[in-house]
């Protein structure tokens, strides 16, 4: 069994193992037509069930051939042009090389002693995202395993922060739009906040939050002697790529002396724009900002980052043991990225995005992000201008919120079954995949364009395909009728 192990004596086998794993990837991506196989649950999970895990194949061939039939055969493929469902990017091929430099030397962010080179290019990776953000010379951060998770921390030390205000803490608040994203609600519960405590605050028409909204809700905050633990800003709604008024709720924000928090998991491709950075004027005033880079800078999950103003608030993060971070290295000035992160154990995520930059640089990244935000725009023209759509916001971003009214449905119950139908279809195609969601209680589908292979003519013939699902769906149901 020692023959498995990567080491100097197995280097060889490690070569041509992964050798042909990537050629038997290699393969499929050049032969795939189509985002998924549609291939039903029912059908997948017993040939998933059917392998006996305590009967190894013994050979890496065998197993690669076993993987296609349970795995890469009927994976959904989000490099193809007609994937245009979830927060989910194609991803650059020198951030896939830097995954496969980190995990063969398998290095542990959280000391030292365990990673050396890698904590330091995590930490000026660090630096220039928060120079990008504009956070000033005391900012700081640490890499993450997603939006979720940066979003809990920034929060936390939001909560730790709001300890030392007056007021009555067991009355914490935090305000964020109706439209941000479900994890605000998740940390809340996860650090022991009550129910009441997020406050849900009206978006305008193109679906930001309202600033006078805000600001009533502050008030009536501090009227009732609760503490405003933090208003939580949206750079790019996971909806609707929508951006609250980042300057207005910094304004509010120091008014009450309130944590701003500024989620830009999926805006901060925008931090790379040549065109679009404008968008994200005032989120310098943040206190805290999530990234997400495995959303628009088109790197392999995970990687994401939560970046603070102040690195003293990383304090609240911090815990010391003696086999691991003793206190005394902290007085010896070794960089230990444990004392920062909720992790302990984690990933060299931030290889990737390192290999990119030196790669690709940063207005490669930010080309390509402006490339699919050009192209919903695009596809906003395609959708205003076709009678069988009802598109909800022109984008800001990159996703485009819409739905079928086909002329043979009678009633908003029916538009929603066939729209609902129509995804379903579609993805059972697997011809092309789209989300969904509910705007105003009714049922919409969406497309999140984070492709820039994918074209306008791409974005027609789904619109096609999904308008010939609905009206078969609703011929369907006038033949059972009748």
């Amino acid at each position: 069994m020692r023959s498995h192990l990567l080491n100097d004596s197995t280097a060889e086998h490690y070569r041509r193992s992964v050798t042909a794993g990537i050629e038997r990837v290699a393969a499929k991506l050049a032969a795939t037509d189509r985002p998924f196989t549609g291939i039903p649950v029912g059908e997948l999970s017993p040939v998933v069930d059917a392998i006996d895990l305590d009967r190894p194949l013994g050979d890496a061939s065998a197993a690669l051939d076993e993987l296609d039939r349970v795995y890469l055969r009927d994976a959904v493929y989000f490099h193809h042009p007609r994937y245009l469902g979830h927060l989910n990017c194609p991803v650059v091929i020198p951030a896939v090389l830097g995954e496969a430099v980190l995990s063969a030397v398998n290095s542990s962010l959280d000391t030292w002693d365990q990673s050396a080179g890698g904590t330091l290019i995590e930490r000026r990776l660090i630096d220039w995202t928060a120079a990008r953000i504009g956070l000033g010379p005391a900012a700081d951060g640490i890499f993450t395993s997603g939006g979720t998770q940066s979003n809990l921390q920034a929060l936390l030390l939001a909560r730790e922060e709001a300890k030392s205000r007056p007021g009555q803490f067991d009355r914490l608040q935090i305000f964020t739009s109706e439209c941000s994203h479900f994890s605000v609600q998740k940390s809340a519960k996860l650090l022991g906040l009550g129910p009441d405590s997020v406050v849900s605050v009206p978006v305008d028409r193109k679906k930001r939050m309202q600033t006078v909204a805000l600001a009533h809700a502050l008030e009536q905050c501090a009227a009732e002697g609760a503490v405003p633990m933090a208003v939580v800003a949206t750079a790019g709604t996971t909806d609707f790529g929508s951006i609250d008024p980042l300057p207005d709720v910094a304004a509010l924000c120091r008014q009450f002396s309130t944590w701003m928090h500024v989620d830009a998991a999926y805006g901060c491709g925008l931090l790379a724009s040549g065109e679009r950075r404008h968008l994200l004027d005032g989120i310098e005033h943040a206190d805290s900002v999530t990234v997400d880079y495995h959303k628009s800078f088109f790197q392999p999950v995970s990687s994401s980052a939560v970046l603070v103003r102040d690195r003293a608030t990383l304090r609240h993060a911090t815990y010391h043991a003696e086999y691991l971070n003793p206190q005394r290295m902290a007085t010896e000035r070794i960089p230990n990225q444990v004392d920062k992160s909720l992790q302990t154990t984690r990933r060299f995520d931030a290889l990737k995005l390192w290999m990119t930059l030196r790669v690709m640089g940063a207005d490669g990244i930010g080309e390509l992000f402006d490339e699919v935000c050009g192209l919903a725009a695009e596809g906003w023209q395609l959708l205003t201008a076709d009678p069988r759509f009802d598109v909800v916001v022109e984008p800001q971003l990159s996703t485009l919120v819409f739905r079928c009214v086909p002329d043979a449905a009678t009633s908003p119950v029916e538009i929603d079954r066939a729209n609902l139908y129509a995804r379903k279809a579609l993805f059972a195609s697997g011809e092309a995949v789209v989300a969904g969601t509910k705007v105003g209680g009714r049922q919409y589908l969406k497309f999140t364009l984070l492709n820039p292979e994918t074209t306008a003519q791409d974005i027609a013939a789904v619109l096609d395909l999904i308008a010939g699902h609905a009206e078969q769906y609703l011929g369907d149901s006038l033949d059972r009728a009748s």
